[in-house]
């Protein structure tokens, strides 16, 4: 440990990636140890690529990343990777070490218990909920046992219990721990210091205290800014005006006039860069496929119940306009049930023909991540949508013109989120399912989604563990799998 304390700094790093622009432009800062730092920007400002860069994974084009000798780190991501999904519960413990110790499966148990995850070690990781993946993303670093613990979206796909035990598993934690997350109310729990990255300079801002603290420090910032250029602005005005009439007298009034240029120079010089607040989604709406009829029936509904199959026989019946909210706890089957009626291959259910889908899924598996962002806005666009309407639909989701030739999977998650709902406007769905709409997305975008999501003319069924989120959409049933 050094002796202020600081186990990871930042100087003057610079890094971009190959044909990209910069990410970050001689970004400074420090972060001292058994501190709780949020890192805030918005959606590919860079903060997954941080993470990339204090574990080595990336190197900085420029500056320099000093890590305190002998601190170790565990990071969590956002998603288990593709390669995991087949190896057991104990088969993905046992990547984390050089080499597996005599007393792993203990070591195993033990950060299970931690995260509140009771799953058998020689379960597959693909039979895991997604909320279950969550916290299994945790107990891996966990395992690790790390000085720095980097968590990517920890909250995406707990249920209210999983983020209650996170929050306190947190507050109780010792050591280091860096965080992102777009769920507000989460990381003022424990936040005690931000990392702002301002995705329009490429740098970094330090600020100390609880995140909405922050927040409004910021904000206020920005307000102070504004209104120092405005008085700016006015002087300015005033002296050209002035500077106008002068120059056309003689004498001590051009010396006047000449003196009121230099003070205009000067003005314009002491005016502040105000820092632009991250851009928020344009107002949109998903069209509804015109069709009526019984657009999806349900006969009979599965769920996992104390790792116990139950099949309950429940008839349903959704038209159109009717809104569904599947609910339940992780682990329940809320994915599962989902994925099988998108596949059409259950005699559970079944979703009236030449009915047009939109499926949102958690994991993004509906995207094709090979395909270039232009071709798969492209493969989502009806007969009637030209490309000049695409490139503007997909403008109000912020992606832009630069990252249509870039791969699906050269986005941010947060990205591809946008890019998701982007596709559900081109396609004008008859029936929209949405498997937790908010996960990756900026908290200021989720107002104008919840917006469009209540106003939805088609048939719907979302699932979703953000509460503040739901209320503010119409549900007309609920589906609770947990009470089967």
């Amino acid at each position: 440990m050094s002796k202020e304390g600081v186990v990871l700094r930042f100087d003057e790093v610079s890094f971009e990636y190959l044909h990209k622009k910069p990410i970050y432009d001689e970004a400074s800062f420090s972060v001292r140890d058994g501190s709780k730092i949020t890192l805030m920007g918005q959606n590919g400002a860079g903060k997954s690529t941080m993470f990339d860069l204090v574990t080595g994974k990336l190197k900085p084009t420029k500056g320099k990343i000093s890590i305190t000798n002998d601190i170790t780190i565990g990071i969590a991501k956002q998603v288990i990777e593709k390669e995991d999904l087949d190896l057991s519960v104990q088969k993905y413990f046992q990547k984390a070490y050089d080499e597996v110790p005599y007393n792993a499966p203990g070591e195993m148990k033990k950060v299970l218990e931690a995260v509140n995850l009771n799953i058998p070690l020689e379960k597959a990781v693909k039979d895991l909920s997604g909320g279950q993946q969550a916290r299994l993303l945790l107990a891996f670093a966990l395992i690790q046992k790390p000085d720095i613990l980097l968590l990517d979206e920890p909250t995406n796909n707990l249920d209210e219990e999983g983020i209650a035990h996170l929050i306190n598993f947190l507050i109780m934690y010792d050591k280091t721990v860096i965080i992102i997350s777009h769920d507000a109310d989460f990381l003022n729990c424990f936040t005690d210091g931000v990392l702002y990255l301002d995705i329009f300079t490429h740098k970094i801002e330090q600020y100390v205290g609880d995140y909405y603290s922050v927040v409004g420090e910021i904000e206020n910032r920005i307000e102070k800014e504004k209104k120092k250029n405005a008085q700016l602005e006015k002087n300015i005005k005033d002296r050209k005006e002035k500077v106008n009439f002068f120059a056309h007298k003689g004498g001590k009034m051009r010396k006047l006039a000449k003196k009121m240029k230099e003070e205009i120079e000067d003005d314009e010089t002491n005016k502040i860069e105000v820092r632009k607040e991250d851009r928020t989604i344009r107002d949109f709406v998903i069209p509804a496929q015109d069709i009526a009829g019984k657009i999806v029936e349900i006969y009979s509904i599965k769920a996992l119940i104390d790792n116990r199959e139950v099949t309950r026989g429940k008839e349903m019946i959704l038209r159109k306009g009717t809104h569904l909210l599947i609910s339940g706890p992780n682990g329940v089957g809320k994915s599962t049930l989902l994925k099988n009626l998108i596949s059409g291959n259950s005699s559970d259910h079944k979703i009236l023909e030449n009915v047009r889908v939109g499926y949102y899924s958690q994991d993004f598996s509906s995207l094709d991540c090979d395909q270039t962002v232009l071709d798969s806005l492209s493969g989502a666009m009806l007969g009637n949508n030209d490309i000049q309407q695409m490139r503007s639909i997909a403008a109000g989701f912020l992606i832009t013109g630069e990252l249509m030739g870039h791969k699906v999977s050269d986005l941010s998650e947060g990205q591809k989120g946008l890019l998701s709902f982007a596709r559900l406007v081109l396609m004008q769905p008859g029936l929209l399912v949405l498997d937790e709409p908010t996960n990756h997305i900026n908290f200021r975008h989720i107002p104008v989604i919840a917006k469009v999501l209540d106003q939805y003319e088609g048939t719907m069924i979302i699932v979703s563990h953000m509460e503040e989120f739901i209320e503010q959409i119409r549900i007309d049933e609920i589906l609770d799998l947990g009470s089967l």
